[in-house]
């Protein structure tokens, strides 16, 4: 898996045999879909040969297999450990970026990247099996649905996961399940395509959190909120750029199976890259596991004496409640009910009202050639939001940054709103008020888990993480739930209906919201306790 050192912490035979099985079953329904060659690979209606169920059973033994080999050997070392002083998280703090920080960063942003490629090809796919399948839009359209609720559950599932058994081991078993469900390219039945899909979604949705919970433990504190915010940029836009490509060069030669088929090359690239991703240090000691803390500190700020007593990690360990319902009570729950909040508003603007959008300014007298155009050159405007949240994020204020652009997205629906009630409003204004929505909405979603992944304890860091995405990404299902409702065919009623939650978001902020910019995460959980 990485390292001989590493090797004492994990089951490495356990998981290889589970890795071997998982690409195994995969393989096994290539010949079955190479079958369909001759029909540019239709398998609609096939029956399912024997290689190939052989193949879907051994699928979940290896995930089995390879769960067990990630299942760190806690308790042994923690024995192993007694007596041991904490690792000096200060010096960690307080180092230079250098070659293993960047390695990282890397290696995070292609894992972010292959975990938005699976979502990302669900609209390219689209045509083809709605064709193939002989099905309406509207029923097709149940596997976004059905996608969306798998990284809801997925989001929180893993972040726990990542809690119990460590952010490394979540991120190679997230991998796993991406190569397993590559197998959705192959069923020649559209409700297996829909279990596949919610498979796909839950090890999509779980990847997103660990991975920004891994960075924020890892990185220097003075470079740690940039780096949050620019991997969420970066690994989002190639996700979706490698989509695109996917789906330019692959669909005509292999059909829009191939799309999804490519969970096993990409999952194995994350494996394989599984020797640059260390566990998270402060894990490790909060497991009581401080020499395996400090041999990775060692690795990430150059060799030194441990720490005193004070720098554990976050301190944590007897001062809160280990139940991730603690999220929600006590200290924590504000600023976890603010986070909340901005996220069920901005799935509900993400995928409700921005979705409708188009429909709705042509009940304001705008044609359905305007509208699109309309919108085209405001995500134009917007398109350089994203340096600009990264720069006041790092440069000015965390909390600061996320309140502002949450009260922008609320103005902006606020004009909406009001422009909304006369029969025809002027382009220039409905130009500046969806490219302010835009631009305020993007900078919201790359801000609120980064954020996330520095208030929150470190035993309960993934699990935190993990419930705001699925907040995200719940704010999703009620958008569309919404859009089928009627609800975003009137522009003011929901317009006032999103800017309600964010304006009780900003609200809670103000009140409790914590500043991260350039602290430790060990000073951030003071200061919450406190």
């Amino acid at each position: 898996m990485s390292s001989p050192r590493s090797f004492s912490l994990y089951h490495p035979v356990a998981f290889w045999l589970g890795c071997a099985a998982i690409i195994g079953g995969v393989l096994a329904h290539g010949p079955m879909f190479l079958m369909g060659r001759y029909t540019h690979y239709q398998m609609v209606g096939m029956e399912m040969d024997l290689p190939m169920l052989v193949g879907m059973a051994l699928i979940p033994l290896g995930v089995a297999l390879s769960a067990y080999g990630l299942f760190p050997r806690i308790d042994q070392l923690r024995r192993a450990a007694a007596g041991l002083p904490p690792p000096a998280f200060d010096r960690a703090d307080a180092a230079a970026l250098n070659a293993e920080h960047w390695k990282l960063v890397v290696v995070l942003i292609v894992a972010l990247a292959v975990d938005v490629l699976k979502p990302a090809t669900l609209g390219f796919v689209m045509p083809g099996m709605t064709r193939e399948y002989g099905i309406s839009k509207e029923t097709g359209g149940l596997l976004a649905l059905v996608a969306l609720t798998g990284t809801t559950v997925g989001s929180v599932v893993w972040g726990r996961l990542a809690d119990v058994f460590g952010r490394r081991s979540a991120i190679l078993l997230s991998a796993l399940m991406f190569i397993g469900t590559a197998i959705c390219g192959a069923m020649p039945d559209f409700g297996w395509n829909l279990l596949m899909c919610f498979l796909m979604g839950a090890s999509a949705g779980g990847l997103l959190p660990i991975a920004f919970t891994l960075m924020a433990e890892t990185v220097p504190a003075a470079h740690r909120g940039w780096l949050l915010v620019a991997l969420g940029g970066v690994g989002t836009s190639a996700g979706y750029l490698l989509a695109a490509l996917a789906a330019d060069l692959l669909v005509p030669l292999f059909s829009w199976r191939s799309l999804w088929l490519l969970g096993l090359p990409t999952g194995l690239l994350i494996i394989f890259l599984g020797r640059y991703i260390p566990e998270s240090p402060r894990f490790l000691a909060n497991a009581g596991l401080p020499a395996a803390a400090q041999a990775v500190l060692d690795r990430f700020a150059g060799a030194a004496g441990a720490g005193p007593a004070a720098a554990r990690a976050d301190d944590e360990a007897a001062a809160a409640p280990a139940a991730s319902a603690s999220l929600l009570r006590g200290a924590h729950a504000p600023l976890s009910w603010a986070l909340i909040a901005a996220g069920l508003a901005w799935g509900l603007v993400n995928f409700g009202f921005l979705l409708w959008l188009p429909t709705s300014l042509g009940t304001m007298g705008m044609a359905p050639e305007q509208a699109n155009a309309l919108l085209a050159r405001s995500a134009l405007v917007a398109l350089p939001g994203t340096a600009l949240v990264i720069w006041l994020y790092h440069r000015w204020s965390s909390v600061k940054a996320l309140m502002l652009f949450l009260a922008m997205t609320c103005a902006s629906l606020l004009v909406l709103a009001v422009l909304g009630l006369g029969t025809a409003a002027s382009a220039p204004a409905l130009i500046a008020a969806s490219a302010l929505l835009l631009l305020s909405a993007s900078g919201v979603i790359a801000m609120l888990i980064p954020y996330a992944a520095e208030i929150y304890p470190v035993h309960l860091r993934g699990t935190g993480s993990g419930l705001i995405a699925a907040s995200s990404k719940a704010g999703g299902i009620l958008g569309a739930a919404g859009g089928v409702a009627g609800l975003f065919a009137h522009v003011t009623l929901s317009a006032l209906a999103v800017a309600l939650p964010l304006a009780v978001a900003v609200a809670l902020l103000l009140r409790s919201g914590v500043e991260t910019r350039g602290r430790r995460l060990e000073d951030i959980q003071a200061e919450i306790r406190g």
